[in-house]
């Protein structure tokens, strides 16, 4: 039987779709489908997509995490970094190989582009176990400079190739024969992404795999071959051409549906470490709702609570709604600030934050753990991340981030700003809330109460 690898990439399909939350969610329900490699888009923000990946690093266990990586000279570095977390981790270097597309993407000669490639996967290949050398437009190159390329990545150390039909010009045996031909002349494992303007991606990729290549590259709402279509492919006619899969196929139904939700109610203008000011309308509730309309709401917001914790949120859901309409935003604040209250484990003594456009954001903070002082010092991608990795350090654990969100609660050049900052321990989720005119004060506070939360129920 053959194995057929499944890498999705439709994380990198974002364009500012979804935010923090939706990406780690995507990615949560794509490792429990067991995808063989989830892709990630070529780093832009370094900050904020680079926790998105450290985050994600925590809990795909399984599945490759693959970071794209071009032109850009940074970009190696910053994909190789982010990964560092990683258990499986791949840089994929995706570069244009048609004239068209070196002259004006890349900017790039051929001769350029040939040394850009060596240099780059040398780099790769260097830091990281497994490199992806990826042709994206494979089908419009010269066939002899193709050749020349593809032989340059794997002589500096690429572990992979991946060919793609970008313009759809190719009908599915013509692309099979393509693929065929570079198959056979390389000792290396090959993959193929087929864009579906003309609906032959599924065809020309389960076709391409019958000519030897062994990864179909899939996505649920970009132009790659769609995922469910192509697993149902592989489990219907899987039998009778002896192709495999590591996919969950008895869960393919229930998360592609899942993943699907997400991309439809995904809000533009959630972000990690952004203002929250657009409401989340899928929550939507006033006075008249009852208990059970609240903890359903609750439990579609992520949290398992105890019968004594769902009242407190009931009651302080009532004096709320009360004077305003409670929507996802303010009941994450009342199941922060209601449920869950127990006594702290670390209280916070001090904190110092360095951070400028021309050194690193640092962080040393002082926490209290009964009469005992503990100090951690760590370097972040910005104050808030150095902040979260100090109390990691001191704590001794590093908890996986499901959600950050900060907003203004007052107006003016003093305003109050309130953080909520969303933990996940042992599948539970778990909340706490700061406030402070020092938005990385409340984000601190935060930060250590929803510790605090977890090590109390630990214990």
């Amino acid at each position: 039987m053959k194995q057929i690898k499944f890498a999705d990439s439709t994380l990198c399909n974002d364009s500012g779709v979804y935010g923090f939350k939706e990406k780690l969610e995507i990615a949560r329900q794509l490792e429990k489908l067991r995808v063989d490699i989830i892709e990630l888009p070529e780093i832009v923000n370094v900050t904020a997509d680079s926790l998105l990946i450290r985050t994600a690093s925590s809990f795909v266990k399984n599945s490759v995490l693959s970071v794209g990586c071009g032109i850009a000279p940074d970009s190696v570095d910053n994909a190789i970094t982010s990964l560092s977390a990683a258990s499986h981790p791949r840089v994929r270097f995706e570069v244009p190989l048609s004239p068209v597309g070196m002259e004006y993407l890349a900017k790039k000669k051929p001769d350029k582009m040939i040394e850009w490639i060596k240099s780059g996967v040398v780099k790769a290949a260097s830091c990281v176990p497994e490199v992806e050398f990826c042709a994206v437009d494979a089908t419009r190159a010269d066939p002899e400079y193709l050749i020349s390329a593809i032989r340059t990545a794997i002589e500096a150390g690429a572990t992979h190739i991946c060919v793609c039909d970008s313009a759809a010009e190719m009908l599915s045996d013509d692309f099979a024969s393509f693929v065929s031909s570079l198959v056979e002349q390389f000792d290396v494992p090959f993959g193929v992404r087929c864009s579906n303007q003309n609906g032959l991606a599924v065809a020309s990729s389960a076709l391409a795999v019958k000519a030897g290549a062994e990864t179909i590259k899939t996505d649920l709402s970009g132009e790659a071959a769609p995922l469910s279509v192509a697993a149902t492919l592989v489990k219907n006619c899987g039998g009778r051409y002896s192709f495999q899969t590591n996919l969950s196929l008895t869960e393919l139904t229930r998360i592609t549906k899942q993943i699907s939700w997400i991309t439809d109610n995904a809000q533009k203008s959630k972000s990690v470490m952004t203002l929250n000011t657009v409401e989340d309308g899928s929550i939507y509730l006033d006075a008249e709702d009852d208990a059970a309309a609240v903890n359903t709401a609750v439990a579609k917001l992520g949290y398992d609570l105890s019968e004594e914790d769902r009242k407190k949120v009931y009651e302080e859901f009532l004096r709320v709604a009360g004077k305003k309409k409670v929507g996802s935003k303010e009941l994450d604040a009342i199941v922060a600030s209601a449920a869950l209250q127990v006594p702290a484990t670390y209280r916070l003594e001090s904190y110092v934050v360095n951070n400028g456009n021309i050194i690193s954001a640092s962080a040393q903070i002082s926490l209290y753990q009964g009469e005992n002082l503990l100090q951690g010092v760590c370097i972040g991608d910005g104050p808030v991340d150095a902040a979260f990795r100090a109390i990691d350090q001191i704590v001794g654990h590093h908890y996986e981030l499901d959600d950050f969100q900060i907003q203004s609660v007052t107006e003016g050049k003093e305003a109050m700003g309130s953080a909520l900052v969303k933990l996940r321990a042992g599948g539970k989720l778990y909340s706490g809330n700061g406030i402070s005119t020092d938005i990385i004060g409340a984000s601190i506070r935060a930060y250590l109460s929803a510790v605090n939360k977890i090590i109390y129920e630990e214990a």
